[in-house]
């Protein structure tokens, strides 16, 4: 028999996961492409805090991915 209490969790689980995972991500490869020109000579110029964030973004992603890859492998935990 199915325990669909447990099959929802698990779904609602996964779903949650992979849109915090994906939005990280993508809110990573915005900062990263936030430019402004510059003031005197008109180039695009990245700020310094945007990097900060792209970076930020990227480390929250990878870090979830490897904690959703060490729930998995029983291995890793026990």
């Amino acid at each position: 028999m199915i325990d669909w209490g447990a099959f929802l969790i698990v779904a609602a689980a996964a779903l949650v996961s992979t849109a915090v995972v994906v939005s990280l991500y993508s809110f990573g490869l915005r900062f990263q492409s936030l430019t402004h020109p510059d003031a005197t000579t008109g180039e695009p110029v990245r700020p310094g805090w945007a990097r900060l964030l792209s970076y930020l973004c990227f480390a929250l992603s990878i870090g979830a991915v490897l904690f959703g890859i060490y729930l998995i492998v029983p291995f890793l935990h026990g």
